[in-house]
């Protein structure tokens, strides 16, 4: 997952320029702590969101371990969501992934509140709840198309 966390920083300090209005419309680090909670449970989304926050917190202006908090929290709690229920469908892993958005939010928006007062970007946070719906949900579909094509490429060889 280290190298799953890399590469989504990577694409979002990189894609950050192209962001609508400014606002970031997919948080790739988060599609990756959800991904990793549901594929390992709580504790790989625990570390996960550990990692992958703290160190989106040292490339940010920001203070660091809010974000951190934030995705720590939201890997661990999609992780026992994912070890309680049956999240195989895509729709079921879309409301997974729009939930955990909006629980990071209030997480990071409700951490940052009590440091200096600000408002809640509520039509930013639904955008983002289902920009990381939709490219979490499309994530899971490529994973579970790779060993298939794998298998195709290894019998055309013989």
């Amino acid at each position: 997952m280290l190298v799953a966390i890399a590469v989504a920083l990577a694409l979002q300090t990189t894609l950050a320029r192209f962001a609508i209005g400014g606002d970031t419309v997919v948080d790739l680090v988060l599609v990756v702590v959800v991904y990793a909670a549901l594929a390992g449970g709580p504790v790989t989304g625990l570390a996960t969101g550990t990692v992958g926050g703290l160190a989106q917190d040292a490339l940010g202006a920001g203070l660091v371990g809010v974000g951190g908090f934030a995705k720590t929290l939201v890997g661990f709690l999609v992780g026992v969501v994912g070890s309680q229920f049956i999240v195989a469908q895509p729709l079921t892993r879309f409301v997974v992934f729009f939930a955990a958005t909006i629980v990071h939010a209030v997480a990071f928006y409700g951490l940052y509140a009590l440091i200096e007062p600000r408002g809640f970007p509520a039509v930013t946070v639904l955008t983002q709840a289902v920009g990381n719906g939709v490219v979490g949900v499309a994530a899971f579909q490529v994973a579970a198309m790779l060993p298939g094509m794998a298998a195709a490429r290894r019998s055309r060889r013989r």
